[in-house]
Parts: C-alpha cells; sequence; structure tokens
C-alpha cells in the first residue's frame, strides 16, 4: 500500500430543512474511524447545503472549465475548489420520491474535471434504503467518469415491522431526529460490514489496486 497521505470528501447530499443528512454523516464517520485499514485517507465532510447553489445558472459547460472556459460566479468556483483536492469521496444521500435530490443532482452538475477518475463510495438511507436513488446516482457517476466500488450500503429505517419503520421516519421527515433503532441498526450488524466492505473497497481503488479481478469504471 501507498504511503502518500490521501484525502477523502464525505458529502452530505441533503439540503432541506429538516434533515437527518449531518447524522447519519457523522454515524459512517465514526464507523470508517473505526476501520483497522492500514494507511487510511484522511476524513473530511463537505456538506452542500453550505454552498447555497442555486439551480446551474453558469452560461459556460462545466465541462468546458477551466481549460476553455472559467466559471462567473464565485458559488460555483467555491464548490469547485472545494471538491476538486479530494483524492476519492463517498457520497450520502437520502431518497425523495424514489431518486436522489435535487439539490444533489444540482451540485453534480457543477462538476465534471475536478472528479473524473476518481473513486466514489455511494452510501443511501431511506425508507427501503434508499435503493432507487443508490441505482440513479450509480449511473449519473458512471456516466461521470468516476470510479463507483461495487458495494453501495443502503440504509432503511429501523424497527421490526412497518409501523416501527414509519414511527421511526416520522421525527426525521419532522425535526431532523434518527431514532434509536435506526441509529443502532445504522451501526452494527449488516449494516456496518456494508459500509467497512464499501470503505475498503474504496481505499483500494484509490491505492490503484483492482477490485473483483477489474477495474471498475
Amino acid at each position: 500500500m501507498s504511503l502518500i497521505p490521501r484525502k477523502l470528501a464525505i458529502i452530505t447530499g441533503s439540503t432541506r430543512t429538516p434533515r437527518i443528512g449531518p447524522h447519519v454523516v457523522n454515524i459512517i464517520k465514526t464507523l470508517l474511524e473505526s476501520s483497522t485499514l492500514p494507511n487510511k485517507p484522511t476524513l473530511t465532510v463537505l456538506d452542500i447545503a453550505d454552498f447555497k447553489l442555486p439551480v446551474y445558472d453558469e452560461i459556460v459547460i462545466p465541462a468546458n472549465v477551466p481549460a476553455k472556459e472559467q466559471f462567473a460566479f464565485e458559488h460555483s468556483k467555491k464548490w469547485s475548489a472545494a471538491v476538486k483536492p479530494f483524492d476519492a469521496y463517498i457520497l450520502l444521500s437520502p431518497e425523495y420520491n424514489s431518486g436522489p435530490p435535487g439539490g444533489l443532482k444540482n451540485a453534480i452538475d457543477y462538476l465534471y474535471h475536478e472528479w473524473i477518475g476518481k473513486p466514489v463510495l455511494i452510501i443511501t438511507y431511506g425508507l427501503f434504503g434508499g435503493l432507487n436513488a443508490s441505482e440513479s446516482l450509480k449511473t449519473i457517476l458512471t456516466g461521470m467518469k468516476l470510479r463507483v466500488v461495487p458495494t453501495r450500503p443502503a440504509l432503511a429505517f429501523g424497527g421490526a415491522d412497518f409501523p416501527e419503520i414509519l414511527a421511526e421516519m416520522g421525527p426525521a421527515g419532522k425535526d431532523g431526529v434518527v431514532g434509536e433503532k435506526s441509529r443502532e441498526k445504522w451501526s452494527t450488524g449488516e449494516v456496518r460490514e456494508s459500509v467497512l466492505k464499501g470503505y475498503g473497497e474504496l481505499v483500494e481503488l484509490l491505492e490503484g489496486s483492482v477490485v473483483d479481478g477489474a477495474t471498475v469504471a
């Protein structure tokens, strides 16, 4: 494994109020910090909500920046500059209406050369784990030439049955609070193993290794 320091950004993909995105990021970050992998990358949280991005309003195409044209607006420059320095990414997204949030898709649409060829781990959460959002993001990011790792953890809300799950979702949607059943489920067992597996694949790919016998593209 390389001893070159690596930098990894955990991107909070939710922007609405209230939201549980920052709480879920903290759970994931704690899990990653418990990993025993050698030469772990440094972790930094990037919250899309902090950048106040309007619906894409530049007159230039992101694929032309910076070789041919430049962004005109400060919000575009700041977001681009924030994303570019990292070697890999973990994209954390909720699922709204069977897909990723519009704010996240909009933030992605500001980017191109900042992260081409870099590895990304997709983690989603929602009623059934955000599976539709995960599939959509895989298609989007693969099309943008990022290397999506095979494992994509899906965090479904905790509860023994559907009424309990809905009870867990209530405070999340109303007050931005993660219920205890969900917090425990997302920190232990199969979810924990899935997150750490995906993280291991991300680090392996980051170090230039081959995942499952083929380069992930």
